[in-house]
């Protein structure tokens, strides 16, 4: 899995083009209805062997079987620096999806969307590349603030930028009692839609079975290349 041509190597060249593509956001509904196909997203690293592996998984988004998957494995793509982790992740990411037989109509992130200090993480950043519907779903909310949302599976609070006031996402609550998931805007949908499709896919569990297979498959698809590459004694 090569690193794409041209893809930034610089904390300023990632900022720039994180500049460039916000504005290109749409965070809301589109004509197009949603389809069957739903993919969950997530990637597994290695920084002392400088090895990531993203996982692509497609569900059926009526009966939440897995249909197909797919996984990359390859280098860390950037170094970490903090609100750029789209830029260590997505080259994986694009590999992975690239690798399904079949388009998803929707994409699940295992991060966020708009809920990020320039308003384009992973999700945002996803959709806007490929044009996929996107929506991001964390497991904490970053540097936004939230009151805690009713203990009841559906209750949510916003999850707001203390510095403007504004709405960047929803703290949800998907299993009764339960800490919740902190859900925004990707790409191609509104927020409504995006707490209300977390909720379908979380029907057991608190994160969606989106991430949950996808995060099963990048771990395990990188102990396999770590395997590959590390000599037993």
């Amino acid at each position: 899995m090569p690193i794409p041509a041209g893809w930034p190597t610089t904390e300023t060249q990632a900022l720039a083009e994180q500049e460039r593509l916000r504005p290109l956001v749409r965070a809301h509904d589109d004509a197009e209805l949603p389809g069957r196909l739903i993919a969950g997203v997530d990637v597994a690293y290695d920084d002392e062997h400088d090895l990531v592996a993203a996982a692509a998984v497609l569900l059926d988004r009526n009966t939440l079987d897995v249909v197909e998957q797919a996984t990359a494995v390859g280098r860390i793509a950037f170094p970490y620096v903090p609100g750029l982790l789209a830029f260590r992740e997505l080259p994986a990411v694009l590999d992975a999806l690239a690798a399904l037989k079949q388009t998803p109509d929707t994409v699940v992130c295992d991060g966020y969307g708009l809920a990020h200090p320039r308003r384009l993480g992973l999700a945002s950043h996803l959709g806007v590349h490929t044009g996929l519907r996107t929506l991001g779903v964390a497991k904490t909310p970053f540097t936004f603030h939230h009151t805690d949302p009713g203990p009841e599976r559906g209750a949510w609070s916003p999850l707001t930028d203390p510095a403007t006031g504004e709405e960047v996402g929803r703290a949800v609550r998907t299993r009764p009692g339960v800490k919740p998931v902190y859900v925004s805007v990707g790409h191609r949908i509104g927020l409504d839609t995006a707490v209300r499709t977390t909720l379908e896919l979380a029907t057991r569990y608190r994160l969606p079975e989106t991430t949950r297979h996808a995060d099963s498959l990048c771990r395990r698809a990188l102990a396999d290349a770590l395997r590959t590459r590390t000599p037993s004694n």
